[in-house]
């Protein structure tokens, strides 16, 4: 039988048929898949291969086989252990909520997400949520933020999901796809799924008044089928975003605004720190590339991953 993984519990999984059934799987024995050494072999989105047994008096599906990804978005978790985590597969695109405060999401962690996109070639929207309570100088900065990723080619969208302003705009985006929201945990995933699709009454939880930090309201990947021939996977809210297998001359080919200059450069490895006549370097003087974007990228090709998330800017 064929049939898509709707959600993992690491152990378990919720598989639907083509016929709309849903059947409990799991894994049988070591299951390993194209030499991906990740927490998790098999991700919500992922199509599979199953067979029927009984159990007792259940009956449950043994996967067997996952089929070939279209793409899948990996990530490594910012800690000694260095495992990589599949968050989903065979996505049309994600939608990556973004908050300045309550919780402030910051631009490497937004840089580091658009280069494993753009590796794995899926599109990217900005949702800028929370916009209702902000102030005049934090309004700027959105402006800022939205001018500059907008530049960069990535679609902008200003939310508030708690009050459905501008909803209808991410619908229209979603339809007849299978979309994904990420962000950290408080920036509003699922307050915005319910105000999408209120019959699924996801649970949400307010901001934590001591950290200022989200707290986890989605403890597994889930995909939903909506109501407008829509499909979103819901994750668990990201602290730490670690690129996973990317050497250091093609991480920048994976910023766009980088990559239409490179052939610019005097040498064909440039890697644009500390080389002579490079063409990203001239365009940083010139004002023509951001600044944060840049940092973003130095971080990532010395590899900073431990001290990423400490910096200390925001634009």
């Amino acid at each position: 039988m064929q049939g898509t993984v709707y959600k993992s519990t690491g152990s378990w999984y919720s598989v639907k048929t083509e016929l709309g059934v849903f059947y409990k799987c799991r894994i049988k024995g070591k299951f390993r898949i194209q030499g991906i050494k990740s927490t998790n072999p098999i991700a919500v989105g992922d199509k599979v291969q199953f067979h029927l047994e009984e159990i007792g008096d259940e009956t449950v599906g043994v996967i067997s086989q996952i089929e070939e990804r279209k793409n899948y978005i990996i990530r490594k978790s910012v800690n000694l252990s260095k495992q990589t985590h599949i968050i989903a597969a065979n996505l049309d695109q994600v939608f990556l909520l973004v908050t300045l405060n309550n919780p402030t999401t910051y631009t490497s962690f937004i840089d580091r997400f658009l280069v494993t996109s753009e590796a794995y070639d899926i599109p990217v929207v900005l949702l800028f949520n929370k916009v209702d309570v902000y102030d005049s100088d934090e309004m700027v900065e959105v402006d800022y933020l939205k001018q500059l990723y907008n530049e960069i080619g990535y679609p902008c969208i200003q939310i508030v999901a708690k009050e459905g302003r501008n909803i209808d705009e991410v619908k229209e985006l979603m339809r007849g796809k299978t979309s994904m929201f990420s962000g950290h945990s408080g920036v509003g995933k699922s307050t915005l799924i319910n105000a999408l699709e209120p019959g699924l009454e996801l649970k949400t939880a307010d901001i934590s008044e001591q950290h200022l930090q989200g707290q986890h309201t989605t403890t597994f990947a889930e995909m939903y089928d909506l109501s407008f021939d829509a499909r979103i996977i819901d994750t668990p809210g990201i602290k730490g975003f670690g690129i996973v297998d990317m050497e250091k001359d093609e991480i920048g080919d994976y910023f766009p605004e980088f990559f239409k200059l490179k052939s610019e450069c005097k040498f064909n490895n440039c890697l644009h720190l500390d080389e002579p006549k490079c063409a990203i370097k001239r365009a940083l003087e010139e004002n023509k590339i951001s600044w944060s974007r840049y940092r973003s990228y130095v971080q990532m090709v010395t590899g900073e991953e431990e001290n990423y998330r400490m910096d200390i800017y925001k634009v």
